[in-house]
């Protein structure tokens, strides 16, 4: 008797396990934001780049932007655990868009995003470039490291080194 409420209860476990595991699975999180008096969603993953027009940014996704008053600054922070990467003062890019790499003489480099936008990696945020790869094969040739006596900190802003006594 034991035996069989046993049985019975581990089959109703088991018809129970796909649903709990369906309601613990993580959603994938979406933006939320106002467009012509109505609310409309997006995932992360879906938008390519972020650009700054002025108090606004402009959210690109392959097909269509979307113009949101937003900071260029907030909109980074919220959006860096996605895999979105600064790489302009005005410009941040999804990672998981990026195809392309080229230096220019200038010290800078151009960056292209699936679909054929390119844009301009200044030298201030070049070394946000090296987190596009879970792992680089010799490094060290992609981007030569300056050797003034500044560095950049993640937000691509400089700061002074210091130097003790």
């Amino acid at each position: 008797m034991v035996e069989r409420d046993a049985r019975e209860q581990t089959a109703r476990l088991m018809e129970a396990f796909p649903l709990l595991q369906g309601l613990a699975r993580p959603k994938e999180p979406r933006i939320a934001f106002k467009e012509k008096g109505k609310i409309l969603f997006i995932n992360p993953s879906d938008v390519v780049a972020v650009q700054a027009e002025g108090n606004y940014v402009s959210l690109r996704r392959e097909s269509i932007s979307h113009l949101l008053r937003e900071s260029i600054s907030v909109v980074a922070e919220k959006l860096e655990p996605y895999g979105f990467i600064r790489i302009h003062r005005s410009v941040l890019v999804n990672a998981s868009f990026v195809e392309e790499i080229r230096p220019y003489p200038t010290g800078e480099y151009g960056l292209r995003v699936k679909g054929g936008k390119e844009y301009t990696v200044t030298r201030t945020y070049k070394r946000n470039l090296q987190s596009l790869a879970a792992f680089w094969i010799g490094t060290s040739t992609f981007f030569p490291t300056d050797s003034s006596d500044a560095s950049v900190d993640r937000d691509g802003g400089r700061r002074r080194k210091s130097y003790k006594a």
